[in-house]
């Protein structure tokens, strides 16, 4: 699974993007194998949103192994 990170995640992580091992899996699930790799994650996971192949995720999916996941924290703007 392809994971994208943007604006203050991809610093927590300190990658752009990176692979992660992970098939069948519901959001919680993921979001626990993300914090394994990058525990800087877990304090921004109430204000993120994850994506899954270019489309808000709902809390009931399930993420696959060829899916391109994304996260989203909060944008400001004017």
């Amino acid at each position: 699974m392809r994971v994208l990170f943007f604006a203050q995640l991809r610093e927590v992580a300190g990658v752009a993007q990176a692979e992660i091992e992970a098939d069948g899996i519901d959001a919680d699930a993921l979001w626990s194998a993300l914090a394994e790799r990058w525990p800087g994650l877990n304090e921004h996971r109430r204000n993120t949103r994850l994506a899954r192949n270019g489309a808000y995720a709902a809390p009931g999916d399930i993420f696959q192994a060829n899916d391109e996941v994304a996260l989203i924290p909060p944008v400001s703007g004017g």
